[in-house]
This record gives structure tokens, sequence and C-alpha cells, in this order.
């Protein structure tokens, strides 16, 4: 196996350290050893060639499916290659869904084939499909304005478009659309769910994503966006209703199992205190997750590994997480982020030594500003953080850290400070969940930017004193 750590092999060598210690926090050492890695990731940081082979051996790697699995497998013996200890493999059951058949379709007064995708948890129609009158709302809140009972026997179309957004919060805000909309059109009587597509681009291709699973269930599925708008105008052409005919095979087939891989660098002093870091695993089955999140699993990683590659080990563990599940639902009581809850719940006990958490799930964007936990702003780690990144172009955002990532989602419930390193999503949704999540849209410069930023601050991070619990604003 060609291992993605080759091109990091011996590179670390290069680094010089004052009388070979780990000096206190935010020392002038430390600041300059994170200088030399954020300078040594610019130069080629192995990032790229994580990505490249993960997705070009196991192509997309739906929650639970044998790619998955697989793709596990080999991370696992690519971890224990690079050297890093306590290299696992965590699984745990899930339930496995399956996209089957799609079609969507307008069969009068216009007829003609929608391009559409279901939604992650979906139900399947009858083998023939659902065929009834489609009623068009402009925006969510239209339907959610609608009385229950008084959409009975119809097909619920969404048109709302989502905003872009650099930190992504236009797809937030659109996000309960997809989410809860089809049991909001339930409630209302409706046997169907069609919405544009949460994404901000125009193309002609449909973004899937999961919807909530559980009683009530319709079949819902997302249409392109100039699918969305030929359904505006073919509703402002005629006064006939709009007739739709909705296909789907999706459906749970399956008991399965999903994964956490997970290893680290165990810290020199204080090997109790864990900073938990990744990516997740798992995709959707259109593209081959390379945006989403291939590129986060390749970023931390790299940027681990070059921490590894030190002639010393940071005072703290730092822990790598390739997590599993993070993208389908499941049947209650679970819902999702089935790889972060158990990751989580495993460790419940531990929680406590969990110095920090952060993941990389926003794409291949350049890293623009740096987010802490409430009451670290005026720190001696943000001081020193913001000396060795501001040359990358990173900003220090002053409003908390609220969270770590999805998957860190259940560290935070517990209790364990998130931070952040927040990349520009100004095109995220363009491709993300969708075919065009491929290879090709990932640029290798904007991955060595995001492994310069995260090696540096891990290596403070992990070499200073800062407590964020003990920081934390009183209540």
């Amino acid at each position: 196996m060609r291992l993605a750590a080759s091109a990091l092999a011996g590179a670390m060598g290069l680094l010089i350290l004052a009388g070979g210690s780990t000096a206190l926090a935010q020392s002038d050492e430390d600041i300059r050893i994170a200088e030399q890695l954020r300078d040594r990731a610019l130069e080629g940081s192995g990032a790229f060639e994580i990505v490249e082979e993960l997705t070009t051996r196991f192509g997309p790697r739906p929650a639970g499916s044998a790619s998955e699995q697989a793709a596990a497998r080999w991370g696992a013996e690519m971890l224990t290659g690079m050297g890093f200890a306590n290299v696992q493999v965590e699984s745990f059951p899930l339930k496995l869904w399956e996209r089957g058949e799609t079609r969507v379709e307008i069969v009068s007064p216009f007829p003609q084939a929608l391009v559409a995708t279901a939604l992650g948890g979906t139900v399947s129609t009858p083998p023939g499909g659902i065929e009834a009158e489609a009623v068009i709302f402009e925006t969510y809140q239209d339907l959610l304005d609608q009385p229950e009972g008084s959409l009975t026997g119809k097909i619920v179309v969404v048109l709302q478009d989502t905003v872009p957004a650099q930190d992504g919060r236009g797809y937030g805000t659109s996000s309960p659309i997809r989410g809860q909309g089809p049991f909001e059109a339930a409630q209302r009587g409706a046997v169907g769910y069609v919405l544009r597509s949460l994404g901000t681009h125009d193309h002609r291709f449909a973004h899937t994503g999961a919807t909530r699973v559980g009683e009530g269930q319709i079949p819902a599925f997302a249409i392109s966006p100039p699918d969305a708008d030929q359904l505006r105008r073919a509703s402002r052409l005629t006064d006939a209703p709009i007739r739709m005919r909705l296909v789907s095979g999706a459906g749970f087939v399956a008991d399965s199992h999903s994964q956490n891989v997970v290893a680290e660098v165990v810290g020199s002093e204080f090997p109790d205190q864990v900073i938990v870091i990744g990516g997740h695993l798992d995709s959707w089955d259109l593209g081959t997750g390379a945006i989403d999140d291939g590129a986060g699993i390749a970023i931390t990683t790299a940027a681990l590994k070059l921490i590894e590659d030190l002639p010393v080990q940071p005072r703290r563990t730092i822990r790598v997480v390739w997590w599993g599940s993070e993208e389908v639902s499941q049947p209650p009581p679970a819902q999702g982020l089935a790889g972060g809850r158990f990751y989580a719940e495993r460790r419940a006990g531990e929680l406590e030594m969990h110095v920090a958490a952060s993941e990389s799930d926003f794409g291949a964007g350049r890293i623009y500003s740096l987010a802490l936990p409430a009451g670290a702003g005026d720190s001696d780690l943000r001081r020193a953080a913001m000396r060795v990144l501001t040359p990358l172009g990173i900003l220090f955002d002053g409003a908390p850290a609220t969270g770590g990532g999805p998957d860190t989602t259940p560290l935070v419930q517990g209790g364990v400070p998130p931070f952040r390193l927040n990349q520009d999503g100004m095109d995220y949704f363009d491709t993300h969940h969708t075919a065009d999540d491929v290879l090709d849209r990932i640029d290798p410069g904007n991955l060595d930017q995001n492994v310069a930023a995260w090696a540096a601050f891990l290596w403070l991070l992990a070499n200073s004193d800062v407590d964020f619990r003990a920081l934390r604003p009183a209540q």
C-alpha cells in the first residue's frame, strides 16, 4: 500500500529544538516550533494525497456500507504505518439505508422529468409511485402557516432558496426545510414532499441530506435549483393544477455496523489530558465525499502527522478520530451523529479529561478565523496563536466557539470545550451532498493552509497550561 504519509516522512528532522526540551506554556520555543510546523505544511502537507487515495480507493462511503467499512480498515492500517499510537477501530451497530430508484416528474399540464434525489433516511413510495396535485410554497414559513388537514392528499413543494454565506449560516437557516419539512407536510395531510435543494449553485444537480426518521414519514425528495425554478414558472403559466409523480425505492434494508477509527500522539507530561480532532469517514452516495468529509480527515490527520514527526512529544495527548455515520439519520431513538454519540458514550467517564474538541467538516476552503471557548479571548494561548496564524490570513473571532463541528456535538453537550478553525464556506454548498463532491473540487494549496493552521495551533494548545473550563465566565 502506498501510504499518503510518504510525503511527510522525515520532514520534521529539519526542526531545531533549543535543548531538545518541551517548555512551559506559550514559551518562545513553543511559538518557534509552531511557526516551523506552519511553514513545513505550506511546503506540502501530504493532506491532498490522503484524500486522493481515500476517494480513489473507496469512492462513496455511505454509513454502514461495505465501502465505509473497508475504508476504516485501510485507515487503521495507514495510521499505524504513519507511527500513531493506540490505533483502534471501534464498531457500533447501524441500520443500513439505501436510496434505490428515484424519479420525480410533472405529469400535467407540462409533462417532463425533473432532476431529483431522495432525502437520506426517507421511505419508499408504493411500486407505481405517488401521483397527486402539487401545492407550491415559496417559503417554508408559508407551509408552516397552513392548518392541519389543509393539504390532504397533496404533494408539498417548497421553493425557498439557500443564501450563500462565508460561515454557512444560510444553510443553517434552511436546514429545517429538509430535516423537519416532510413531517410538517405530513401533519397537514400531504402524501409526498419536494424541496428545492439546499445548495447555493444554479447547476442542474440535486443535493441529498438527512431528514428526520420515524413514525409519520412521507416520501421526500430534493430537486435541483433549475428544476425548482422550472416548477415555479410552470405554476405561473397555467391556472390548472400541477400534478406530479414521485417514485422512490429508498429505505432501511439491513442491519449493519459503522465504526470510528481512532489514533493518537500520546502526551509526554499529561497523557490523560486529551485534545480531540478529526473528521467523518462516511459520505453520501452521489459523489465520492471529497469535500464532505475526506478533506477534513486529511487535514487533521496530516496536521497530527507533522506533530508526530517531531523529535519530542506534545505535553498533552492529541487524538484524531475518523468518525463513522455522520451523514445518515437512524430510526428513533438514535437519529443522527451515531459515531459522535458512540465515541462520547464509550468515554463518558473520561470527558472531564478532554481538554478541547474540534472537527474539520466544512470542505476544503481556506481557514479565515480562529474561535476559542468563552473566556479564552484574553489568554496567552490566544496571543501566541495569533502571532503564528496571522501570516496565514487568519483573524481572531471574538465570538466564542459554541461548537466544534457536528461529530463533536455530544462531547460539547458533555462539557468538553470546543474551538473552531473556521473555513471559508462561500461556495461549499455549491457541491455539498451532490454528485459534484469529488476530488477535482479541492485546491491542494488550500488544504496545505488548513494543515498549517491546525498543526501550529494544536502544538500551542497541547503545550499550553490553558484550562478552558476554568476560563468560562460565571453564569
